[in-house]
């Protein structure tokens, strides 16, 4: 390899750790505000009309998201990925009427577990400002993390095994 491929390869790397230090660190103070207390609730309605119980065994991640947000649109997919090991909920935070929503998840292939907070009502009780904001509860219902804007499966995957 030539010095010049070298340098670029450095640089490369260099800006690349200061940019996941960066958005860790905005994402730290993001979530400073949130709501801490256990998770209070053991049943939603979803978007279709069931009845969703939760397993109190599981660990759960809430996902709160919005049909206008543009980094929902990158997150939703990793959401979708994990809802099919994990136990997931998300809330559609003013994202219109249900129809809406529901044709919203069917243009994105999006199958989750979907709660209308079409007021804000759920958002509102957890502090909600910035879509999309993730948290992870252990089975006990304890908050373990917090992520405000995008996060990858991986890094999601790896804070749901640590929350069993």
């Amino acid at each position: 390899m030539n010095k010049k491929i070298k340098k670029y390869i450095k640089e490369i790397v260099k800006y690349s750790i200061i940019l996941i230090i960066a958005v860790n660190v905005i994402n730290f103070y993001k979530s400073q505000d949130l709501n801490k207390e256990d998770f209070p609730y053991k049943a939603f309605e979803l978007i279709d009309g069931s009845s969703y119980i939760l397993d109190e065994e599981k660990p759960l991640l809430i996902y709160f998201w919005a049909t206008w947000c543009p980094i929902c649109k990158f997150q939703s997919p990793n959401i979708e990925e994990l809802s099919k090991e994990y136990q997931v909920i998300t809330f559609a935070s003013q994202s219109g009427a249900k129809e809406e929503i529901q044709e919203y998840l069917k243009d994105n292939n999006l199958n989750f577990k979907v709660v209308n907070d079409s007021f804000n009502d759920f958002a509102y009780r957890f502090n909600i400002k910035a879509y999309p904001t993730t948290l992870i509860y252990d089975k006990n219902k304890q908050l373990k993390f917090s992520d405000v804007g995008y996060t990858s499966s991986f890094t999601l995957k790896l804070k749901l095994w640590w929350s069993k």
